[in-house]
């Protein structure tokens, strides 16, 4: 009998799942409902007890999960996510490509959107060791949890904006740099699991490991992130 599966997940993933939901729906008869959000706020209704069916976080979050008990079972990582740099549309196009062209365009910069979640941490981390964290502290903003930053970027809120690229590569009103040079790139991987309090763990895992298939591949990579 055909059943509805209810998920949660970052943002960061949002396009994706919606897509691959559908094929799934069409294959299997089983309908599922998506709910994106800030991944720190994602995490925090699952520990508050808040039912679902599936979890879709960064993989140390659904480990972290794991061992509170609210996520069941073994998690299924699905994809691997790195970070690029965008400008609003047809604004000039500095050179990121290493590290050294990609301090100066942050020092240079007016404003320096990040997001929550693991990137915004990264980023933080490696403006502490370029030696610049309070040189541009005053200007590196925060979005709020579940707010693209690119948007904001588009809206000309923020000069220069770090996000996941799969958050990136659909949104109008912004010119993607590219992604951050190999050295200080940062790869996310998000996973998925069971939750505790889901009443239809089978076909949650079957939902799960249809998105972990090579069927997934081709919608993966359109959305700018590498299967897992």
């Amino acid at each position: 009998m055909a059943t509805s599966i209810k998920v949660i997940s970052s943002m960061a993933t949002k396009q994706l799942l919606a897509e691959l939901f559908n094929k799934f729906q069409q294959k299997t008869g089983h309908a599922v409902s998506l709910e994106s959000v800030g991944g720190v706020d994602a995490a925090k209704r699952v520990q508050a007890g808040e039912i679902f069916d599936a979890v879709i976080l960064a993989s140390n979050v659904i480990d972290q999960l794991i061992a509170e008990g609210k996520i069941t079972g073994k998690r299924v990582d699905l994809v691997k996510s790195g970070v690029a740099v965008v400008v609003k549309a047809g604004a000039a196009r500095p050179d990121i490509s290493t590290e050294d062209a990609l301090k100066q365009v942050v020092r240079n910069a007016k404003s320096v959107g990040y997001s929550t979640g693991p990137s915004g941490t990264h980023l933080a981390g490696l403006f502490a060791r370029w030696g610049i964290a309070e040189e541009i502290k005053s200007r590196f903003i925060q979005a709020s949890p579940g707010v693209p930053v690119g948007s904001l970027v588009a809206k000309g809120e923020m000069e220069l904006g770090f996000q996941q690229l799969s958050e990136l590569i659909h949104l109008k009103g912004v010119d993607i740099l590219g992604p951050l040079p190999p050295s200080a790139q940062i790869i996310t991987t998000f996973s998925g699991g069971v939750a505790a309090a889901s009443a239809q763990p089978e076909t949650v895992r079957a939902l799960l490991d249809f998105l972990a298939s090579p069927e997934a591949v081709s919608e993966k990579r359109a959305n700018g992130m590498d299967p897992a």
